[in-house]
């Protein structure tokens, strides 16, 4: 992609210390586009102090831009601004849309209809389950997932979603060019083929702990609707799903076991007037104006052969964390034999042993 004449100039302000996006919007409203802003000299000092200026036109500023010119000639790579067509119009419906945006990959997917599915980094194995099963079923139904590419729950939901006709957009907290968590790289480089990664962060951005609220606000307001999978009451999940609500979009809540710390955050946004979902048919009735195109549900069980739930140990578990004990008083098996029992569920991917020796029945869901 060659890119556009007027791309640097739009660089030169957004890559200046001291115009925040808010400047630049008031700057762009009241002189027009990029170039125009930057030829008037004298009267910007109305709207930004003599650093600022001075930074404007520095030979730092210009080298930042001539990087970000070099990385957009790149095949696959692309800055979009907020005149281009290839802006999301998602992203103008919200307060602070940013200027522009470094994408890698299918840059496509910014046209299309956007579901986030979030959640928590230290989830349950149950827990990236369902997320990578919701996300299956719902990107081929037309949906496009989108989540922040942490471990967890987000790494789970871009999977689910690279499995489906809709693929995923991983939108960074860091500079596009900085891939962050390291162990997710394989997964960041599937998804800028299959998918596309989405950053308002100028290149070589570092993972700075401020920068992962900014991008939470992307996530949501490139969505129609927002799912948190597994979340704590105090988590960055909530602060998404709070942006979603602000932002116009449905919220969506998986709840779970009462004793679980990762069911509380789902719980309390469902008290809070988040809806409550069990499968992707229950997220997709909800989002106004969007046709399914075909979808696999995510209800039901899928029975694993050599294997007879009614009467071996999985009938005495139930679906909340559960310790040796406990299952030993319900079966009527002796210590030994629940612990061999629950070795080969475990291995056979039927049950997820959890800190504090609980251990947790998993449900395999379909997806397709």
């Amino acid at each position: 992609m060659t890119p556009d004449p007027g791309l640097a100039s739009w660089l030169q302000l957004t890559l200046t210390p001291g115009l925040g996006a808010s400047t630049i919007r008031k700057l762009l409203r009241q002189f027009g586009l990029p170039q125009s802003v930057i030829a008037r000299k004298h009267e910007l000092a109305a709207y930004a102090g003599p650093e600022t200026l001075q930074a404007l036109h520095s030979e730092a500023v210009q080298a930042q831009v001539d990087r970000a010119l070099r990385w957009a000639g790149e095949r696959g790579h692309f800055i979009v601004t907020l005149a281009d067509e290839l802006y999301p119009r998602a992203l103008l419906e919200i307060a602070d849309p940013p200027s522009l945006l470094y994408a890698r990959g299918r840059i496509e997917l910014l046209q299309r209809s956007c579901l986030a599915i979030v959640g928590s980094r230290n989830a349950t194995a149950q827990g990236e389950s369902n997320a990578a099963a919701f996300a299956k079923a719902l990107s081929n139904a037309g949906l496009t997932v989108v989540s922040g590419l942490a471990i967890g729950i987000d790494a789970a939901a871009h999977r689910g979603g690279l499995e489906g006709a809709g693929s995923t957009i991983a939108v960074l907290g860091t500079g596009i060019d900085v891939l962050y968590p390291k162990r997710n790289f394989e997964l960041a480089e599937r998804i800028s083929t299959h998918g596309l990664l989405l950053s308002e962060f100028p290149l070589g951005t570092g993972p700075v702990a401020g920068n992962f609220p900014r991008r939470n606000r992307l996530i949501s307001g490139l969505s129609q609707g927002c799912l948190v999978v597994e979340a704590a009451v105090a988590s960055g999940s909530l602060i998404t799903a709070r942006s979603a609500a602000e932002q116009g979009r449905e919220v969506f809540a998986i709840p779970g076991s009462i004793h679980s710390p990762l069911s509380k955050g789902c719980h309390t946004l469902i008290k809070s007037g988040a809806k409550l979902v069990e499968s992707a048919e229950d997220v997709l009735a909800e989002l106004s104006g969007f046709r399914a195109s075909g979808y696999a549900s995510t209800t039901g069980g899928e029975a694993l052969p050599g294997t007879n739930d009614a009467s071996g140990l999985l009938a005495h578990m139930g679906h909340d964390p559960v310790d040796v004990d406990s299952l030993c008083a319900r079966a009527g098996m002796s210590a030994e034999q629940v612990a061999s029992e629950l070795l080969r569920l475990e291995l056979e991917g039927r049950v997820a042993a959890l800190p504090g020796g609980l251990y947790q029945r998993l449900e395999k869901r379909q997806s397709g």
